[in-house]
């Protein structure tokens, strides 16, 4: 079996949007993942519960997150957040993404 060529392989993309708090903005981060870091890239995505997200929790004034990962145009998981459920896995994807933004 024949490796995807690394040009022509659908590059991983994770983006990170946080809106809400108390002037209701949302910001976004984007991480593209180059042909070296795409296996840390994709650890950090599986080993986040994706089929076990609950629905964010309401609430005035509380963040609200979105993360998204795509290969190229397909997007391959997407969860929404509250606040408080971006713990363990899920927060250092978070963080991953917004260091890599920076």
């Amino acid at each position: 079996m024949t490796q995807p060529d690394q040009d022509t392989a659908p590059r991983l993309i994770i983006v990170v949007a946080r809106s809400g708090g108390l002037a209701g903005l949302t910001r976004e981060w984007r991480a593209e993942a180059d042909p070296e870091r795409e296996p840390r890239w994709r650890e950090l995505v599986e080993s986040c519960p994706w089929d076990a997200t609950p629905p964010p929790a309401r609430g005035a004034d509380r963040f609200h997150w979105r993360i998204e990962v795509r290969a190229d145009a397909a997007t391959l998981h997407e969860a929404r957040l509250g606040d408080t459920q971006v713990s363990g896995p899920w927060r250092t994807l978070v963080d991953e993404v917004r260091s890599a933004a920076a």
